[in-house]
């Protein structure tokens, strides 16, 4: 398309918000392919319009306010001194308008047809595709956020996060010696751990009040971190919500609140898929872990976590303590008990 050329190189500074309650922030708006781009001031795009599903909340009026259709809710903002962008969202919308096709037997004809090709698409090719493309745009901060908000919500269950000040930092050595990044402790989870999009893996207490060392905690710890090396954890959301929710997620870099809360759930009330043995064995062995520790604490019998049993790769070597014995017991006083 000629207009699209055209104003392929414009720029503009503008506000944006992603939900009402966001506060606006400062982004560059840039015209793609077909597609308004929204990016913040370090180039990360934040989200993706396409120019076709571009609706402008107060005509004539500044600063233009510009919205996705059926989403009124996320907005950016154009002071009237970016007139050349403004003039170029205007001048597209309308070039767009006028190149769609008028009603007809030839129109309806074509409908069907791609009704029919569509529908296949979605059924066999578009889940796994549009899941692996959305997988490659979606910056860290964006996956670390998702993390934030699912953490919000499944705190609304379990209590607030601990946050002992002494118990933190004792937390902080552990991650560094078992190389995890962010670890987090929950008061009352329905899961003894679990990992989030962004990296961050969740203990509940127990696994750091009811044991008298601090390998069994660590034992959880590498096991997610096996899962996570498994399966992308924003793969395993994605797989989940809808396919709508996986469109949203690629078009404006947000998840729905139900979306958020359903997945929370699933997390909470799903047994996690058992992790590659051989895989979980390795991570161990890596860090010089004993895994006969968390295999007993999985299963006081043993008869299910054998293979960790007879396959620990630190049997009959001498190991470091993980922790001294004084920041073991600040760590089991995080909660504050």
């Amino acid at each position: 398309m000629t207009a699209l050329k055209k104003y392929a190189r414009i720029e503009a500074t503008a506000l944006w918000r992603a939900t009402p309650d966001d506060q606006r922030r400062d982004v560059i708006v840039s015209i793609g392919d077909a597609t308004l781009v929204i990016s913040d001031l370090k180039d990360q795009p934040l989200a993706h319009w396409s120019l076709a599903a571009v609706e402008r909340a107060n005509p004539g009026k500044m600063p233009a306010i510009f919205h996705p259709d059926g989403d009124p809710g996320e907005t950016i903002e154009l002071p009237a001194n970016e007139p050349e962008m403004i003039e170029a969202i205007e001048t597209l919308r309308i070039a767009i308008e006028k190149s769609r096709p008028r009603p007809g037997r030839l129109r309806l004809f074509g409908m069907s047809l791609s009704v029919l090709v569509v529908g296949w698409l979605a059924v066999f090719w578009l889940p796994g595709a549009l899941q692996d493309h959305t997988l490659t745009v979606v910056p860290q901060a964006k996956r670390d956020a998702i993390g934030n908000a699912l953490l919000e919500r499944i705190e609304r269950v379990s209590g607030p996060v601990c946050r002992d000040a002494a118990g933190l930092t004792a937390l902080a050595l552990l991650s560094s010696r078992l190389q995890s990044g962010p670890l987090a402790i929950l008061p009352d989870m329905t899961v003894p751990s679990l990992h989030l999009p962004g990296g961050l893996i969740v203990l509940d207490r127990s696994v750091i009040e009811d044991f008298e060392e601090p390998d069994i905690a660590a034992g959880y710890v590498v096991t997610e971190q096996t899962r996570r090396d498994a399966s992308d954890p924003l793969r395993d959301l994605l797989q989940v919500v809808s396919l709508r929710e996986n469109f949203r997620l690629l078009t404006t870099g947000e998840l729905s609140p139900d979306a958020l809360d359903n997945y929370a759930q699933h997390l909470m009330t799903t047994p996690a898929m058992a992790p590659d043995l051989g895989a979980q064995i390795a991570r161990f062995a890596a860090i010089s872990l004993r895994s006969t520790p968390y295999a007993y604490a999985s299963d006081i019998t043993g008869e299910t976590t054998l293979a960790l049993i007879e396959g620990d790769p630190m049997n009959g070597k001498l190991t470091e303590p993980l922790l001294s014995d004084a920041n073991w017991l600040r760590l089991q006083a995080i909660c504050g008990g």
